[in-house]
């Protein structure tokens, strides 16, 4: 398969074995980012070289040939969501990867038990039984944040009021928890508004779950009140491809309930 032609789109047939009616679709760009949302809940981050690096090579041609905007997203990922699953087969790690019923990868992925070489710290994060018998936490929503391209974005009144309900979520408080993520994503907010040197998501971010003094499974509606919290401070009332409230949704995906 080969992204390199600019005159036609790519679409899910031309980069994985896919025969339904998914395989005729072009690639588009808010599926990617719900692919690698979903990656870096399952996995702990994103492979490089898998689906959603695939997939947002893909889209980023799209894009440039102008058969999809930035905001575009299949009726499959937009309905029938996106999903990484894993499960334990004699000992050895199998990871499927799904865009709405289709299957779109399933590969062996090294366990923490297999060894692999060496990155403690990335291994740490892997879930070392098969398809998750515990669903995915607000923390560990948070956390994803910061392991995608958007933790790499200035914090903004939209993200920090998206933070703060997601914490709310969790901890089954109203108020701001004084020292908690949502305070200090606050404060990142009101400092990146006059300073130059900015603090981003993941700077806030990267290791929420020790900064919650409680923590819950994310249900479908934590999902919701988490993006009405991030785009009512957002002029286009829309939500950041990737950021707090995306992360949120695609945990309650995951969760299915």
């Amino acid at each position: 398969m080969s992204l390199s032609s600019e005159d036609k789109p790519v679409k899910y047939g031309d980069v994985f074995a896919v025969s339904s009616e998914l395989g005729s679709k072009s690639i588009a760009p808010q599926d990617a980012v719900i692919m690698q949302s979903a990656e870096s809940i399952a996995l702990g981050h994103v492979p490089r070289g898998g689906p959603a690096s695939l997939m947002q090579s893909a889209a980023a041609q799209n894009e440039r040939i102008g058969v999809v905007a930035p905001d575009d997203m299949t009726d499959f990922a937009r309905y029938q969501g996106v999903t990484v699953s894993q499960a334990e087969v004699g000992g050895t790690r199998i990871v499927s990867e799904s865009v709405g019923p289709e299957v779109v990868a399933q590969y062996i992925y090294p366990s923490e038990a297999a060894g692999g070489g060496g990155d403690k710290e990335r291994a740490a994060r892997y879930p070392t039984t098969g398809v998750q018998e515990e669903a995915v936490t607000v923390g560990e929503a948070l956390e994803a944040v910061a392991l995608k391209p958007a933790g790499d974005k200035p914090i903004e009144q939209s993200d920090a009021a998206a933070i703060q309900a997601a914490e709310a979520r969790a901890t089954g408080r109203s108020e701001v928890v004084p020292g908690g993520v949502g305070a200090e994503a606050q404060r990142a907010a009101s400092m990146n508004a006059r300073t130059d040197d900015k603090t981003t998501l993941a700077d806030v971010l990267t290791d929420a779950t020790s900064k919650l003094i409680d923590d819950k499974a994310v249900k479908k509606e934590d999902a919701e009140g988490v993006v009405g919290a991030e785009i009512r401070n957002k002029p286009d009332l829309a939500t950041h491809p990737g950021g707090v409230a995306a992360s949120i949704t695609t945990a309650s995906n995951l969760n299915k309930f």
